[in-house]
């Protein structure tokens, strides 16, 4: 089962990462951004990392029993607004679409997290720099909606 959840959140990557790999060299570019915009080369390393706490995470929250049903289904419902956002983003051009749909992945990962972290708190650590992750990944996209 480890497996299969990091496997699902590397779905989803592959699902954004189609969506991404045109444009982030062309439009992207283009876009003003703020000074604290991180180099393009850091994300690839970045999503790996947290794809593979994230599965872990979820893998260690299933392994408490059946109480966490909620948990892991809202694993696999969180996927949809994750890969979603790259489509958004960078496939169909539309930051602002985007940035709503970061809010309500926001908002799945912070109950994700309390959630994990009263099943099995190693969980909820391991979870936490997703959230943290795109907690700056939703300042990053505000400001390039705002700059543009």
């Amino acid at each position: 089962m480890l497996v299969a959840f990091i496997g699902a959140a590397f779905v989803a990557g592959a699902i954004g990462s189609a969506a991404t790999f045109e444009n982030v060299r062309s439009w992207y570019p283009t876009l003003t951004k703020p000074t604290w915009n991180p180099p393009n080369w850091i994300f690839g390393p970045v999503w790996t990392t947290l794809y593979v706490l994230m599965g872990t995470a979820v893998w260690r929250v299933w392994r408490t029993g059946p109480a966490a049903r909620p948990l892991v289904i809202g694993y696999f419902v969180h996927l949809l607004p994750n890969a979603l956002w790259s489509i958004l983003f960078f496939g169909l051009k539309q930051p602002a679409w985007a940035l709503a749909d970061i809010l309500l992945l926001w908002v799945l990962l912070v109950w994700l997290l309390v959630g994990f972290w009263r099943a099995d708190r190693l969980a909820g650590v391991l979870w936490l720099p997703y959230v943290l992750w795109v907690t700056f990944a939703t300042a990053l996209n505000s400001a390039i909606v705002r700059l543009n």
